[in-house]
């Protein structure tokens, strides 16, 4: 038996930008799903089979690099589901970290690749954004060419992405759930058809990759008032790209005089927004007053590990 577990993710700059190649910004954080692996007689997931559509990225997980008998498979998480904080990469990551280490493959190169690849399948388009950040933890800053830091590269078709560690401050944030669900795949694909006609949209895509750029030296030169503005900015162009939600845009508001900037992280029509605060406890409460779950989170330096 072997039990393996992986952090959620917040996207603090540059979402869906990066899966056109421009840069992007993520930390991991102290929210994490387990997965528990042991031989069995037929495949299962708590108690369930394996066929079942909430368990998509556990299948394609053990299609990817699984070569042995049937398993049986327990999966806890404390990541929400949907809310943009890379629940999908955090179960995709810490199941291939039980399979890989139950076949002498642990290593976090490995991981990283195949978790990128699961995440493609089940999705149709992505970044190794999620993934990366789950499989390393800290700061993960996405890039087009490799600088110092450089962990891995990755690619598709004609894309490739640099991953870098990316050391940052500690930072106080507060993420503010809508309750509003949405998957990732339809999200990219709307975004990217609207790029394959909008020359508009495509310079918006490419500003939110100045801004990561800007906000990254903002938040490592301690300027946490620049990085607010910053995040609002890039709010607005995620706005223009239809991936917002009057939900989010009801707890950013209530945010205003708390917070130095908010936007919604991960894939957004829904999901969670996150704000950069001095007064986390305050802010949370704003949140839930305007009908948000709110829930402070703090950047976790691990990523994947197996656990004793």
């Amino acid at each position: 038996m072997v039990t393996c577990s992986a952090p959620g993710k917040l996207i603090l700059f540059g979402e869906h930008a990066v899966v056109f190649g421009e840069p992007a910004l993520s930390i991991a954080v102290d929210l994490r799903v387990s997965t528990r692996v042991e031989g069995s007689d037929a495949f299962a997931v708590n108690g369930q089979s394996l066929d079942r559509r909430k368990y998509r990225y556990v299948k394609n997980a053990i299609g990817e690099v699984w070569r042995g008998g049937p398993l049986e498979m327990r999966v806890d998480s404390s990541v929400p589901v949907a809310a943009g904080l890379g629940s999908s990469a955090a179960v995709t990551i810490s199941t291939l970290g039980a399979l890989l280490h139950m076949q002498g493959e642990f290593n976090p190169v490995a991981i990283a690749q195949s978790g990128f690849r699961v995440e493609l399948k089940v999705q149709g388009n992505a970044s190794p954004i999620d993934t990366t950040t789950s499989t390393h933890g800290g700061g993960i800053l996405v890039e087009r060419s490799p600088r110092s830091g450089l962990l891995w590269s990755l690619s598709r078709d004609e894309k490739k992405w640099f991953l870098h560690d990316c050391p940052l401050p500690d930072l106080s944030l507060v993420v503010g759930d809508t309750g509003v669900k949405a998957e990732t795949g339809p999200l990219v694909l709307g975004v990217k058809k609207l790029a394959a006609k909008s020359e508009t949209a495509r310079d918006q895509i490419k500003e939110i990759g100045r801004i990561t750029l800007k906000g990254k030296a903002a938040l490592q030169d301690g300027d946490i008032s620049l990085a607010g503005e910053l995040m609002n900015e890039n709010h607005k162009l995620l706005n223009s790209l239809g991936v917002g939600h009057p939900a989010l845009d009801k707890l950013i508001s209530a945010c205003e005089g708390l917070s130095y900037g908010a936007k919604l992280t991960g894939a957004g029509g829904g999901g969670s927004m996150v704000a950069l605060t001095d007064e986390p406890e305050e802010l949370a409460g704003r949140i839930r007053e305007a009908g948000g779950e709110p829930f402070i989170v703090r950047y976790s330096p691990e990523g994947v590990r197996l656990e004793v």
